[in-house]
């Protein structure tokens, strides 16, 4: 991702665009459009424009969005021929000339004295994407025990699942940069419900700074949200983003800049999470085992013990160490392999430590011990060694690096997909003016 940096300044063009997706809202739309474009144009001191995005709704919605896109300066109104927040928020994000994207509930639930806190850090450049939090300790929130239960058992469900480090994934009040909007956007699958939740994992997942900010919030509670069906979409959601999390099939990869036409002047992939590493890690310690135990059958005929356990394990951890780069922690390229490798024999050495004081232990209790007696503790010593090369792996030795990207040189962009619907006409001259 490019360096963060402050951004600039539209003179004309809205610096924010709020969205509003809606569906069937015809009883609360007007009042709540009305109630924040007045916050805004009293308390916000840039640009903005409020978008309004009707999910095929089937009663008065449409004209009533329409109707205040008419009244109202720097208000718009889009259609979608099919529902889904996430199709709402894919289509206005990527046409907006915003640099800044948010979105929030039609029912205002949130305080809205917490929108301009939530896109600061954006606009300053401090964070990537910013959320709503419900469940920070300073959050004041008022709703049912049934949402309550649901949305703490939800989002203890992603950090248990998903290793989300964010507090409150569902809460209807977020923003993004526009400029990272057009790398995860793409990646996005979702285009229901799950949609922010899965492009909050992403961004984490990529090492993007996601940016908390406790709301106020009071439950709506004649909310048309079925809480049952959208918790059923929610837990596919994360069933897949967990699969290809733990598999490494994440299109993380994608994220990554070139900063030159030398593919070894590359920005390292960003790796796995913890159980995608686990996984990978035992399938190359089995198959870099058996090579081990294949070469010291076979130099044992020739050598003594240790030689051929030394000889053995040096072979099987060069091969180790190249396959844990590549497979385990996804690094790529050139860069760096020297330092791996290198720490690697490191690693080796504190094996060969433990393998060969277990056989010296083994010799020294008996006087001729048996090639299975030899072969059992090597396995053994092997265990253990295995668990400690794991750990400085992950710790030391393939810990992710980041680099920041060279600002003199170009840096392409990857495509945002094509609009499911277009955009109403651009703003008006008079919806262009400042506040």
């Amino acid at each position: 991702m490019p360096a963060r940096e402050h951004l600039r300044m539209p003179q004309r063009d809205p610096v924010l665009d709020v969205v509003v997706p809606v569906h069937n809202e015809e009883r609360d739309l007007e009042r709540c459009v009305r109630r924040l474009h007045a916050h805004l144009s009293r308390t916000f001191p840039y640009p903005f424009v409020i978008t309004i995005a009707d999910n095929a709704s089937t009663d008065r919605t449409q004209p009533i969005a329409r109707a205040l896109a008419a009244e109202l300066p720097r208000v718009r109104s889009v259609r979608l021929a099919e529902k889904g927040r996430g199709r709402a928020l894919r289509t206005v994000w990527s046409a907006s000339p915003a640099p800044v994207l948010a979105y929030m509930d039609v029912d205002l639930s949130t305080d809205l004295n917490a929108l301009l806190p939530l896109v600061a850090p954006l606009i300053s450049g401090h964070s990537d994407l910013a959320i709503g939090s419900r469940l920070d300790r300073s959050a004041r929130v008022v709703r049912g025990a049934k949402r309550e239960f649901v949305s703490r058992a939800y989002n203890l469900l992603l950090r248990r699942s998903l290793a989300a480090r964010f507090s409150d994934a569902q809460c209807g009040f977020k923003a993004i940069r526009k400029d990272v909007a057009e790398r995860l956007l793409p990646l996005v699958e979702d285009s229901g419900w799950f949609f922010d939740t899965e492009l909050l994992v992403l961004a984490e997942h990529a090492g993007l700074r996601i940016h908390e900010v406790p709301v106020d919030w009071v439950d709506d509670p004649e909310s048309s949200v079925d809480i049952v069906r959208t918790a059923a979409e929610d837990l596919k959601g994360v069933w897949r983003v967990g699969r290809a999390l733990a598999a490494g099939t994440l299109p993380l990869d994608r994220l990554r800049r070139p900063f030159g036409d030398d593919p070894r002047d590359r920005a390292l992939d960003v790796p796995r999470g913890l159980a995608g590493q686990l996984l990978g890690f035992a399938v190359v310690g089995v198959g870099s085992t058996l090579c081990y135990l294949l070469l010291y059958s076979l130099l044992r005929l020739g050598m003594g013990a240790q030689p051929a356990n030394g000889l053995a394990l040096l072979l099987s951890a060069v091969a180790n160490t190249a396959a844990n780069r590549r497979l385990t922690f996804g690094v790529r390229g050139r860069t760096h392999a020297v330092r791996h490798q290198a720490r690697g024999l490191v690693v080796f050495a504190i094996g060969l430590a433990l393998t060969s004081g277990s056989l010296a232990v083994l010799h020294l209790v008996t006087d001729r011990p048996s090639h299975g007696t030899e072969l059992a503790v090597l396995i053994a010593a092997n265990l253990v060694a295995t668990v400690l090369r794991f750990l400085l792996f992950r710790a030391w030795i393939f810990r992710p690096t980041r680099r920041l990207p060279d600002r003199r040189r170009s840096v392409p962009i990857v495509p945002v997909s094509p609009l499911d619907t277009p955009l109403d006409a651009p703003l008006r001259p008079d919806q262009r003016t400042t506040s």
